[in-house]
């Protein structure tokens, strides 16, 4: 992907590995939910075989990714950040409040690291499920397994602290990340002087919110790609709010070379502001809502890796293409054509009021089917 004047990244959405992931790799946690409806976490993994068929009961750490991982290497990107939505913990008092709660074993963090994330997102509204202590827990295995963290920490400072990657050329990749309340993520979550949590913002034009601009201001130097990963918006829906969507270019005005968007189940449209890339919700790429149903419109079984180029001078956008996969089994697969067709019809009508065009990539390029996304 990079090379040449460009660097290339690998961004994703939601990576959910609790739940009913967890139930099916080698260190499973005691199954007990606290949900109102389901109540063990295999009733997840017996969903999903009723859509697609048999589910391996132990199955490998690469097991969820499937195809996917062979893909992301053949890409070759520069650096690979991914939002995290799960607390890596054994402790097992959820926090109060909340209707679902993501937790995986420690011992199962080989099923995060199968990535090589180079930057794990922790700013969304599953971190603190099991509360401070889980996210103690999380931070202190993912500092262990040598993985760089963003959006969340021991306190303010820490959660505010934007993650560095080191680039070829002796440039840096940086990435800042906010969590904002209308995904969900509640108030008394953030991070103080003396308390751990999310780097959390209100609303798009808060305190907060001011506050990450001034610092992209202040922080970046030349030649810095700098990222911003924000948990936004609701679950469902395309239409991003006219505040985060001014947020965005707020964001790329102080300096952000890229607007990381997710929380969305499903993908959102993708924006070019100012030649710079906004990706308003990459939708989900790992978990196990396979077999869940009320939604089916907008294919949340379809996921997608975001390939994103940009350019060394200046970090203009190229393009992105999008691998589409599919969930079947809990395992990701190379979504069918005609999956692809309906991706490239959805995406190019949500996608083009906002300044992207949406094009179908040569086959040859990444192996099956695959689309790119320009400004234009």
């Amino acid at each position: 992907m990079g090379g040449d004047g460009l660097t290339g990244l690998f961004l994703c959405g939601d990576v959910m590995l609790g739940r009913g992931i967890d139930q099916i790799l080698p260190h499973p946690l005691d199954p007990a939910l606290p949900e109102r409806y389901v109540r063990d976490a295999r009733d997840y993994v017996a969903l999903a075989e009723a859509r697609s068929g048999p589910v391996p009961r132990t199955a490998g750490p690469y097991y969820p990714w499937g195809e996917a991982l062979a893909l992301i290497d053949a890409a070759r990107p520069d650096a690979r950040v991914v939002n995290l939505e799960t607390a890596v913990t054994r402790h097992d008092r959820p926090a109060p409040g909340k209707a679902v709660h993501y937790r995986m074993d420690p011992a199962n963090l080989p099923a995060l690291t199968a990535v090589r994330p180079d930057v794990v997102v922790l700013a969304n509204n599953h971190v603190l499920d099991h509360g401070r202590r889980g996210l103690d827990d999380t931070l202190d295995a993912l500092a262990g397994a040598g993985l760089r963290t963003a959006g969340a920490g021991r306190n303010a400072e820490e959660a505010r602290r934007p993650a560095a990657v080191p680039l070829p050329g002796g440039r840096r990749l940086l990435v800042h990340a906010l969590g904002l309340a209308s995904s969900g993520v509640p108030r008394d979550w953030a991070a103080t002087a003396r308390r751990g949590g999310v780097h959390f913002a209100a609303e798009p034009a808060d305190e907060a919110a001011g506050r990450i601009c001034a610092r992209l201001r202040a922080g970046r130097r030349p030649g810095d790609l700098v990222v911003v990963s924000v948990h936004w918006g609701p679950n469902w829906g395309y239409a991003p709010a006219r505040a985060e969507v001014s947020f965005a270019h707020a964001l790329v005005d102080a300096g952000a070379d890229i607007v990381h968007g997710h929380s969305s189940h499903h993908p959102r449209p993708l924006e070019a502001y100012r030649g710079r890339l906004v990706l308003h919700g990459c939708g989900d790429l790992v978990n196990d809502y396979e077999g869940i149903g009320g939604q089916e419109h907008y294919r949340d079984d379809l996921r997608l890796l975001h390939l994103v180029t940009v350019r060394d001078e200046d970090g203009a956008l190229a393009e992105v293409r999008l691998v589409p996969l599919r969930s079947r089994r809990l395992r990701l697969e190379r979504a069918p054509e005609r999956d692809v067709r309906w991706l490239h019809d959805v995406l190019g009508r949500i996608s083009r009021p906002y300044g992207m065009r949406i094009s179908t990539a040569p086959e040859a390029d990444l192996g099956g089917p695959a689309l790119t996304a320009r400004p234009g």
